[in-house]
């Protein structure tokens, strides 16, 4: 679909979502400790809450061992409109999808976006397990256990399948993972580290073949972050020997975390959860975004403590320029970062303008 039949599909969901502002809000489910995650249910779409990603990042190797690295994003938001609506049109789930594309010989970012209402056949996520379709961008997890996905971006493509080699890792209380002080402010979440990625990309009019690997994160919920909180930062990192780190901080106003936490797999599959005690986010080197003036620490070192010890992540970016604006996404750096013995993602939101969910 070309990009006026999207501008003409988003207008339809504005004037959809003004036809029934006067429907009563909806009533989102919380999020509680207690809940089992299980697969394959749970790839799926959990349509109650208020919203839920499918969110892939990872590096990427040419036959000629040149990097790149993507990232490829649904996500599902039930609006405030009351469901059962008689009407066809009427936006009761809409789905938002974002890619991008990093190549250091450039040093720029390709990015792209999609979004509409669920319905009709063509935009739809399953409840039964990983299948989301946005238009022409689809995700799919195959019989084989293998999630599938081919966007079309206006400047790029990509074609990739991601085989995981390890079972999901379920993170915070098994899958219960606080975002603040009060224990609503959650989600339900687990990653799927080391992912084997093969497939290829279409960059510059040319498809080129790639192997890497990548990082899933599923997240649901309906009240994640605290009043107070104005953006998070957040990595999932990949080592090469097998081992996974995810960590985030949630920060307020100030600069200092409202919450941390994250979670920790060795290469022998033992896991350590960790507390907002043993995070904390040091930057070290900020980059001014000459497009939006916003200041990211771009070089920065989580301090982690695992078993009693303290590790130091340094994290360093494949280039700077890795931030991204769109008309239907708030401002943010998300972007390829190296550490030593690892390869991974680095997300900052919050620094630009306070993030909305």
């Amino acid at each position: 679909m070309n990009r006026f039949a999207v501008i003409i599909l988003f207008f339809m969901i504005l004037f959809s979502a003004a036809t029934w502002a006067y429907s009563s809000v909806p009533t989102y489910p919380e999020v509680t400790s207690g809940k089992k995650i299980t697969f394959p249910r749970d790839y799926g779409s959990h349509d109650a809450y208020r919203t839920e990603w499918w969110y892939f990042t990872g590096w990427l190797e040419t036959a000629s061992g040149d990097p790149l690295s993507f990232q490829i994003t649904f996500f599902r938001t039930r609006p405030e409109i009351e469901t059962g609506n008689p009407s066809k049109f009427a936006p009761e789930q809409i789905i938002f999808a974002h890619a991008a594309l990093s190549d250091p010989k450039t040093g720029k970012l390709l990015h792209d976006q999609r979004i509409g209402r669920v319905g009709f056949g063509i935009i739809d996520a399953s409840q039964e397990d990983a299948e989301v379709k946005l238009l022409d961008w689809q995700l799919k997890r195959t019989a084989e256990g293998v999630f599938a996905s081919k966007v079309a971006g206006k400047d790029f493509q990509l074609d990739l399948k991601m085989k995981p080699s390890q079972v999901p890792m379920l993170n915070g209380d098994r899958g219960y993972s606080r975002k603040g002080p009060k224990p609503s402010q959650a989600s339900y979440y687990y990653s799927v580290p080391q992912l084997q990625v093969t497939g290829s990309v279409v960059s510059g009019g040319k498809a080129i073949a790639v192997t890497g690997r990548a990082w899933l994160d599923r997240e649901w919920s309906s009240d994640v972050l605290p009043e107070n909180a104005v953006g998070w930062d957040w990595t999932g990192l990949n080592f090469d020997d097998g081992s996974a780190l995810m960590a985030f901080q949630v920060r307020g106003a100030n600069g200092e975390a409202v919450y941390a936490g994250g979670s920790f797999r060795s290469a022998d599959g033992k896991k350590t959860i960790l507390s907002p005690d043993d995070v904390q986010l040091k930057p070290k080197r900020i980059w001014t975004s000459p497009k939006t003036g916003a200041e990211y620490p771009v070089e920065a070192e989580f301090v982690v403590r695992i078993g009693g010890k303290l590790k130091r992540y340094p994290l360093k970016p494949m280039f700077d320029a890795q931030e991204l604006t769109g008309p239907f996404t708030p401002t943010y750096w998300e972007g390829a970062v190296s550490t030593p013995g690892g390869r991974g993602y680095l997300e900052m939101t919050g620094y630009a303008d306070k993030i909305a969910l």
